[in-house]
């Protein structure tokens, strides 16, 4: 049997506003900022006809299977004397003789007041025993270019073997490697 089916008539809106999609669940993000190229690529000499160009990236500072010492200052005009001091105490602590203190302050205060001219918040000062040399690493943590100009004032100190400045992930690098022998005795030819 057939039921009677009940005719309502035409379909009247109903009368609230229909449903809204909900909101988004996470706010729509800002693009963010290109990051900020964190190493320096130092490029090799340029090459001659036919040959590639080669760039390096130079790795982070690592000091293994030897003495090392390490200290952070505040970069102030205070920095240069208490790194001359620490560093004075460890080598002299490493029953090293030489180089003498005069020289070891020369090269140090040069090192550390450079990194303070680079005008960061922190200077660190690292000290390694390298193949019975002394290295004396210090560190702006600035992104200051390499300056070549402090490179003749270390070379002309009396001891030192090697010296260097370059750029890296963590700052300005600059270091100077000190010999720990004794000055030869100069004697006349007969």
């Amino acid at each position: 049997m057939n039921k009677p089916t009940e005719n309502k008539g035409p379909k009247v809106p109903p009368s609230y506003p229909p449903r809204t999609p909900p909101p988004q669940k996470k706010p729509v993000e800002l693009p963010r900022p290109e990051p900020k190229p964190k190493s320096v690529r130092t490029a090799l000499p340029l090459p001659g006809p036919g040959q590639a160009r080669i760039e390096t990236r130079r790795p982070r500072m690592a000091v293994r299977n030897r003495r090392v010492s390490n200290w952070v200052f505040p970069a102030d005009s205070w920095a240069a004397g208490k790194a001359v001091r620490n560093v004075t105490q460890a080598v002299r602590s490493w029953s090293y003789s030489h180089p003498r203190d005069s020289l070891l302050e020369v090269t140090v205060r040069l090192l550390v007041d450079t990194a303070v001219k680079d005008a960061g918040k922190r200077v660190s000062v690292h000290l390694a025993d390298q193949d019975g040399m002394v290295l004396v690493v210090v560190l702006s943590h600035t992104e200051a270019e390499p300056d070549q100009t402090v490179l003749a004032s270390l070379a002309s100190v009396t001891g030192t073997v090697s010296c260097g400045t370059d750029a890296s992930d963590e700052g300005r690098r600059i270091w100077a490697l000190l010999s720990t022998e004794p000055p030869r005795s100069r004697t006349s030819a007969a």
